[in-house]
């Protein structure tokens, strides 16, 4: 399956992960076997949401990650475009403020944001670099775009393992825990489809961004690329 064939309309994307919303933690950390708790640590320590600043948290979901950001008196936006997935997040996290938000057409201000951090969500947007480019908009310069996203590990026997045999173990294993498998089908094929983290961070220049670096975790299954808005 490539690219191409993944591509699927806002609405229909909104619509599978509210089917997914009330289970939707606790299946990553099962199918991510309780890496996806490191994964998060990781992603607010490359946040460093600081004393009056303002975080947008996109592809949020429930607000699980949003929280984080909190901790040191950061100001965060919750946005995702999962109507289900937003009243699970306010009804967990009542102090978030959570807002519908795509990506392709963000309901912000021009440079009205410190960071921009979207994680595991921009390979489910239909267009992404205009998604990008929607979060070089928002953020104020010098601001910092923080993205988190399956990868390719460096291992190459390895790589081919996880792509090939893992990913077919995911579906069956969403079944046994997630409220609508078939959503996770979708998940395991566009995680395939992705581009590796040196193609990512080319793309990512090449939308405007400055300064771009990436860090691999879990011997790059996962990606945390940062990058600065000049």
């Amino acid at each position: 399956m490539n690219r191409a064939q993944l591509d699927k309309q806002p609405a229909d994307v909104a619509s599978m992960f509210d089917d997914v919303a009330s289970r939707y933690d606790i299946t990553n950390d099962v199918l991510s076997l309780g890496q996806a708790r490191a994964w998060r640590r990781s992603v607010s320590y490359a946040v460093a949401a600081g004393p009056g600043e303002r975080v947008l948290d996109l592809a949020a979901g429930t607000g699980t990650s949003s929280m984080s950001f909190t901790h040191h008196g950061a100001e965060v936006v919750a946005g995702d475009i999962s109507e289900g997935m937003l009243a699970e997040g306010r009804r967990r996290h009542p102090k978030i403020d959570f807002v519908y938000a795509d990506a392709l057409d963000l309901p912000f201000e021009d440079e009205s944001f410190d960071v921009v951090t979207i994680s595991f969500g921009i390979r489910n947007v239909h267009d992404v670099d205009r998604a990008l480019a929607e979060m070089l908009r928002v953020l104020r310069p010098g601001g910092r775009l923080i993205v988190c996203e399956f990868s390719t590990p460096t291992f190459s026997p390895f790589a081919r393992v996880y792509k090939e045999y893992l990913m077919r173990a995911l579906p069956p294993v969403a079944t046994a825990v997630s409220s609508n498998p078939e959503a996770y089908v979708y998940l395991a094929e566009s995680i395939r489809a992705w581009p590796d983290q040196d193609e990512f961070a080319v793309q990512i220049r090449d939308a405007g961004f400055d300064q771009v670096k990436y860090r691999n975790l879990s011997g790059g299954i996962v990606a945390v690329h940062h990058a600065l808005k000049p």
